[in-house]
Parts: structure tokens; C-alpha cells; sequence
């Protein structure tokens, strides 16, 4: 798995295929928030979430408040965004369905 940033040119077409998601101001992270209808539901996601980030040796930077789950996701190793955040977005997107 590629571990350079995203160039400027091929972040609008990461995003593009990441509906939800948006770029931080910074510039370096993308960011989602995801809600669920109890705390139990937000929970659970998060806990799927966390077994996928280890498994992919790639956490997210995020923050639960009930049923809310906001998540960022950045790639420190090479200062901004790499392949590895939007297929970590993905991934996140795919656990927050089941």
C-alpha cells in the first residue's frame, strides 16, 4: 500500500468517491461524522473501527458524543492525506452500514 500524500490533483477525485467526507482546512485530513440512533449503535461502529485501524496499522483521530462518532483521518507519516485515508474512509463507511 502506498504510503505517499495524495497529490493536490488527485485529492478531488479521492473525495469525489468518498460522499460524506470532507477536506479539513488545514488541508492534511479528511473528516466525516457519523450518527446512529443510540449510543450502543455508535459504540459498536466504533469498536468495528478500531479492529479494522489495527489490523491496517492506521488510526483514526476521532471523538463520540452519544449516538455521534466524528472521525479524522489524516497520515502523519507523510504529512497529509495518502491512499491509506481514503481506503481507511471506505472501509469506515462500509462498518458504519452493518
Amino acid at each position: 500500500m502506498a504510503k505517499d500524500a495524495l497529490s493536490e490533483a488527485e485529492i478531488p477525485a479521492a473525495l469525489d468517491a468518498l460522499p460524506g467526507w470532507t477536506r479539513d482546512a488545514d488541508g492534511k485530513g479528511i473528516s466525516r461524522s457519523f450518527k446512529f440512533k443510540t449510543f450502543v449503535q455508535a459504540f459498536g461502529f466504533m469498536t468495528r473501527c478500531a479492529l479494522a485501524a489495527e489490523k491496517a496499522d492506521h488510526h483514526p483521530e476521532w471523538s463520540n458524543v452519544y449516538n455521534r462518532v466524528d472521525i479524522r483521518l489524516t497520515s502523519h507519516d507523510v504529512g497529509g492525506l495518502s491512499q491509506r485515508d481514503v481506503d481507511m474512509a471506505k472501509r469506515f463507511d462500509r462498518l458504519s452500514e452493518t
